[in-house]
């Protein structure tokens, strides 16, 4: 999923599998950069900075992986900063869809 860093998390208190984990929020957003659902919070793996476009990985599971952190209760994860978004328009792909 497309998202754009929109804030930062600080928790002093917090699962002892996020200590030292940089928590963000970001807003999912279509490939025009439409904001698309509620605002969630990721924990980056690319090190991520606000308004930047990022690659987010939501299933659990793959989350926890993606990060590092097997077992984590983790939703969300960064998994990349997206540098330019290109859709072949000959290949049938709707600019709606991501």
């Amino acid at each position: 999923m497309l998202a754009r860093v929109v804030g930062t998390v600080v928790a002093t208190q917090k699962h002892r599998k996020f200590e030292g984990a940089k928590l963000l929020l970001v807003q999912p957003v279509t490939l025009e950069d439409a904001p698309r659902g509620p605002v969630l919070l990721a924990v980056d793996s690319v090190g991520a900075g606000v308004n930047e476009k990022v690659l987010l990985v939501i299933e659990g599971r793959a989350a926890a992986e993606a990060v590092g952190r097997k077992g984590t209760p983790v939703d969300a994860a960064i998994i990349g900063i997206v540098d330019q978004v290109e859709v072949d328009e000959r290949a049938g792909t709707s600019p709606h869809r991501s």
